[in-house]
């Protein structure tokens, strides 16, 4: 099956399969291989292998071959010949069809019944025999693409972090049940930029969508036994090519274009664009997981493997984890992190497991790994929203508030501490407090700012807003695991009765705490983000880890009742409020002082009594009921053009406590009275007057006062 064509010896760089218009030139690295093939396959049955050549040339361990003529919507494989060792961490096998890493399309999907396994599955020495069986009829194949697509306008929108809200998202789980989106755009990223979706984003008034995995994906072959699939997608196949499933048009390709387009639109409303990123583990598993792309191109330069070289370190549970701390791995995932950038226009990038980047040569987590130092010094790269889940699996793999600038993180002790205050444990106050005036505690010894953290009461792992105070416990049968996956320790509360009920005052007051927890969660220092659907009460059913409920369960109801619609528009009004405050968008830490002769101090906090805390009240285990004072003419920092930023002045009263507290509201100061802006207990009171002295505040709620100053927001 040997070519006829003329292969020229091309170039080491890019990597990839690049079309220049006249021809597409190849460059794979292998630093263990001794003959790299291309396989071309027919376009009308893939399965079918109509070509195959070798890269002539091999430089610096890129092995690289140019072919003239050969045009975009080119279907290809590799076959990487080499040793086939495992016991020394090499798993080459030219019978296996692989994915290029850098292919920048993916057609068709893994077929779990063909061999795509490296060793027979039946063999008693597993993994230490070599399988010999042709796995190409059960591989996707990669696309020769053109990079050429009509932008326009389309310019990064670089929103400050101070005023950036954002929305996590699942492509298909957005829109699939969304009326006004076209039938055959349901499920898409044309679905995603639709005008009907981005609708609903702007009246909420979120400027990001952080989008669940979009990198090519597949399937669990566990999960294809049970009738399930791998909905949420933290099981990479392919870092440069945009998940296929989710592209309205089936052509080997088409998902790149509708992806920019999808891209463009949001651009065009004011949207960023945030992906969800695995760059710790892929979906080729274990010593005994299949062979698809990097385990039989290069294993010992890819992933993290024992001293004893046949298995791997596993800080991700998933089976292996990706070593960013060699060159060539951390080389690819910035090659990777830049193309989406430079190529596909995306603003920014969500580091699931993050902590694994970081890992040094003995596997330990260090705040100045390469990866680190490489994505801060490209020029590219250093400018765009960085965030990490900041922890994985492994030995010392909590690291909230131990990444370097200019990173942002996902703060679970925020997520913690604002359900446990809410919920009515004790001993929250001095917790609470640092959660809601930015974390201070975890970021500012290294000179980071409060929008390092992204403050979240809910993210897609775990209860939605609306399940957290539902349920107390998880209810995960649909996922066929027995109810045994997914977390225990949600720190949730049912109000008295698990699961669905008809008893109003356990709805009242169901409904009072997720206005709570999304009050708190708007009014705080740093970077707030929301899950899609949490604003209109989705629910999952009590299930925690709905990673495989790719149905009505997880997907987005936008058939609203009373209720749900209540909540929306609290939600919005929210978002529009924080928008509208510059003391919510401050850019350091509060003092606890008087600032530019200031009438109030930036933050100060109050007993319910009036009198300001000390000390001692923080260690009191039965504070539940406590408010702090934000001085909307104590923010420190100029705006744009250096002149002084003069807002609203904010009372925020908090009642965890289940009985009824009064509180004696302090003085607003001269020329002014405060006015209740919101009041979680009575969703339809706001904009009142208040005169000076006691407010009631009923049991488990929140109260905004406002005091208007000259508010030139920043």
């Amino acid at each position: 099956m040997s070519s006829k064509r003329e292969i020229w010896p091309g170039k080491p760089w890019p990597r990839g399969a690049t079309f220049d218009g006249s021809g597409t030139n190849f460059a794979v690295y292998s630093q263990v291989a001794t003959r790299v093939e291309v396989c071309l396959f027919d376009r009308a049955d893939p399965t079918r292998e109509i070509e195959r050549f070798d890269l002539p040339m091999s430089t610096e361990f890129v092995w690289h071959g140019y072919v003239p003529d050969l045009e975009p919507g080119t279907l290809y494989g590799l076959r990487v010949h080499g040793p086939y060792e495992p016991e020394k961490g090499h798993r080459c096998n030219p019978h296996k069809l692989l994915v290029d890493p850098y292919a920048k399309a993916l057609y068709g999907e893994v077929d779990w019944k063909q061999p795509v396994f490296g060793y027979p599955l039946e063999h008693p020495k597993k993994d230490l025999m070599r399988d010999e069986r042709d796995s190409a009829a059960g591989m996707p194949k990669g696309v020769v693409v053109s990079d050429f697509f009509d932008w326009g306008n389309d310019r990064r929108l670089d929103i400050p972090w101070r005023k950036t809200v954002i929305y996590e998202a699942h492509v298909r789980g957005l829109t699939m049940q969304h009326p006004g989106v076209p039938e055959h755009q349901r499920g898409t990223y044309a679905g995603l930029g639709s005008p009907a979706i981005i609708e609903h984003l702007q009246k909420l008034g979120v400027t990001a969508v952080e989008l669940l995995p979009v990198h090519e994906f597949a399937d669990d072959s566990f999960l294809n036994d049970k009738g399930l699939s791998n909905f949420w997608g933290y099981s990479t196949l392919n870092y440069f090519s945009p998940e296929q499933r989710y592209a309205s048009r089936k052509t080997p390709g088409g998902a790149v274009a509708e992806f920019k387009s999808m891209v463009k639109s949001l651009h065009a409303a004011g949207i960023e664009v945030i992906l969800d990123v695995v760059y710790n583990h892929t979906c080729e598993g274990n010593h005994l997981g299949p062979t698809l792309s990097f385990k039989g191109i290069d294993n010992a330069s890819y992933y993290w493997t024992m001293p004893e070289a046949r298995h791997y370190l596993d800080f991700t549970g998933c089976g292996n984890s990706l070593n960013a701390s060699n060159p060539q791995t951390a080389r690819f995932i910035v090659d990777s992190l830049r193309y989406w950038v430079e190529e596909m226009h995306v603003d920014g990038f969500r580091f699931d497991l993050a902590t694994v980047l970081g890992r040094g040569g003995k596997g330990g987590y260090d705040p100045n790994a390469p990866i680190f130092q490489i994505i801060n010094q490209d020029p590219v790269l250093s400018r765009v929203k960085l965030i990490a889940e900041p922890w994985d699996v492994g030995l010392g793999g909590y690291q909230v508030g131990g990444f370097p600038s200019p990173w942002h993180e996902w703060n679970g002790k925020y997520r913690d501490a604002l359900r446990k205050y809410w919920k009515g444990d004790e001993n929250q106050a001095a917790e609470v407090g640092y959660r809601l005036t930015g974390s201070a505690d975890l970021f500012a010894a290294a000179r980071r700012r409060p929008q390092a953290s992204i403050n979240f009461v809910t993210a897609h792992d775990g209860f939605t807003l609306h399940d957290l105070v539902t349920y107390s416990s998880k209810h995960n049968e649909a996922n066929g695991e027995h109810n045994r996956d997914g977390a225990d320790d949600n720190q949730a509360w049912n109000c008295g009765v698990e699961g669905e009920t008809d008893d109003t005052n356990i709805i009242s007051l169901r409904e009072r705490q997720k206005r709570n927890l999304l009050a708190s969660l708007f009014l705080s220092t740093g970077v707030p983000m929301i899950v899609a659907g949490d604003e209109m009460g989705r629910t999952q059913k009590g299930n925690n880890n709905a990673y495989c409920q790719d149905n009505e369960l997880s997907w987005v109801d936008w058939n609203l009742d009373k209720t749900r619609l209540d909540l929306l528009e609290f939600t919005r009004k929210l978002i529009q409020f924080r928008h509208g405050q510059p003391v919510l968008q401050r850019r350091r830490f509060f003092q606890g002082e008087h600032l530019w002769e200031s009438e109030h101090k930036d933050l100060a906090w109050y007993r319910p009594d009036g009198s300001e805390m000390g000390p001692e009240d923080w260690q009191k285990p039965f504070v539940r009921s406590l408010a702090f004072l934000l001085g909307g003419d104590a923010i420190p920092t100029p705006d744009e053009r250096g002149q002084r930023v003069n807002g609203d002045s904010l009372l925020v009263l908090l009642n965890a406590h289940h009985d009824m507290v009064e509180f004696t509201v302090p003085p607003p100061g001269e020329g002014g009275a405060w006015r209740l802006e919101l009041y979680t207990a009575d969703d339809k009171r706001g904009d009142e007057e208040m005169k000076p002295g006691k407010f009631q505040m009923a049991g488990r709620s929140l109260a905004v006062f406002r005091k208007p100053g000259s508010n030139n927001t920043p």
